[in-house]
């Protein structure tokens, strides 16, 4: 019987597999090389370093994380010792953009600047770069695109370089994976030369690696008032923040961009898949059918006297307050890993409806456009 250890945390798995294999569920700081040892496959989330150290000698032939990110694969060593692995691009990426929609939100809101007077500048435009450019153009928002390895290969003429992304962006929102070294490297990308080239009175929003934002830099930026404010998602040396840079902050969280019970569920599957494949499982095409649906799915808004984009932020954050997190991660920074093991339902905008009362057509097209259902 095919042996798996996996993550305590990946929603949705448990007793999916045990039909065909033994299945023991540890949690992610927990598989080190005893477990190994007793494992022909692991099922893991970005906690778990998968290199040498841990896998050497081991019977592991397979490696599926239920994340987007694969940065804590040692990809290169396992493919050399023929241990197959396989992540989930995109899976949470609708996630990502209802978390960067309530941050943009936000932002207006507090600022009262209204979106559509402002320049996104979206650096990385893959599966969660081209839904946030997506989400920008339906809010009015000038786009403005950076992703160098997509120039180089497309050789597409809506991309424009970095400095034309800092120099004229309100808001720069960071979707790159974390590369060291190398023609695209993304490590500590945005560090002191790149906020001394930012548009005075820009915000950051970084919801892609810790690593990719230098701390000492970004902490100066803020305090010199280069920023007008940052959004964190993701920091340097988590789950161990830096504290101050945390208090600087106009939003801080604890890496939960992508946390939408959907997002799990597709990562969930993904992995479960695939690992069927490779093993000959005969479970094909499976995806969880317990998804919980969101405790208030019905939005009533009574439009009379607001315009689209308020509405609109009604919408939002009805389906996600990002505050709430940022509440969550100040109370207690040292429950960083707990918040994340034990976060709350979030479900995204296509299973909520709203019935629009006394609502202009641009509106209803505005709601419509971000996922959301119209009641008729």
């Amino acid at each position: 019987m095919i042996r798996i250890i996996a993550d305590n945390k990946i929603p949705f798995l448990k007793g999916v597999l045990e039909p065909w294999a033994s299945v023991e569920y540890l949690p992610g700081s927990q598989i080190d090389r005893n477990a190994a040892m007793q494992a022909d496959a692991f099922l893991v989330r970005t906690r778990t370093k998968c290199n040498a150290d841990l896998l050497s000698g081991t019977p592991v032939k397979f490696i599926g994380t239920a994340t987007i990110g694969f940065d804590h694969i040692d990809t290169r060593w396992c493919e050399e010792n023929n241990i197959r692995w396989t992540n989930a691009p995109g899976c949470n990426s609708s996630s990502v953009m209802q978390y960067i929609a309530s941050a943009l939100m936000q932002i207006s809101f507090e600022s009262e600047l209204s979106l559509s007077r402002l320049t996104l500048g979206i650096v990385g435009v893959g599966n969660v770069g081209s839904k946030v450019m997506k989400l920008a153009q339906n809010l009015g928002m000038k786009v403005l695109l950076n992703d160098p390895p997509r120039q180089r290969k497309e050789n597409n003429e809506i991309f424009v370089d970095l400095d034309q992304v800092l120099a004229k962006s309100d808001i720069v929102t960071l979707h790159v994976p974390l590369n060291k070294g190398g023609i695209d490297n993304t490590f500590h990308l945005f560090d002191g030369n790149a906020f001394n080239r930012m548009k005075e009175g820009a915000w950051l929003i970084n919801s892609s690696r810790g690593e990719v934002v230098d701390t000492d830099a970004v902490k100066e930026a803020l305090a010199e008032d280069k920023l007008a404010g940052a959004v964190l998602d993701v920091w340097e040396k988590e789950p161990e923040i830096d504290i101050s840079l945390m208090h600087m902050s106009f939003i801080a969280t604890p890496h939960i961009a992508g946390y939408s019970a959907d997002g799990k569920a597709n990562g969930t599957s993904m992995v479960v898949n695939e690992l069927c494949r490779f093993f000959d499982i005969p479970l094909k095409d499976w995806f969880p059918a317990d998804v919980p649906a969101p405790e208030e799915p019905l939005l009533v808004i009574d439009c009379y006297g607001k315009n689209p984009e308020e509405i609109a932020r009604r919408a939002v954050f009805h389906s996600y307050n990002i505050m709430e997190d940022d509440v969550r991660l100040r109370f207690d920074p040292s429950r960083f890993e707990m918040i994340r093991g034990n976060y709350p339902l979030r479900r995204e905008f296509p299973t909520y409806s709203v019935d629009l009362r006394d609502c202009s057509e641009k509106a209803r097209t505005l709601v419509s456009s971000l996922g959301f259902r119209l009641v008729p």
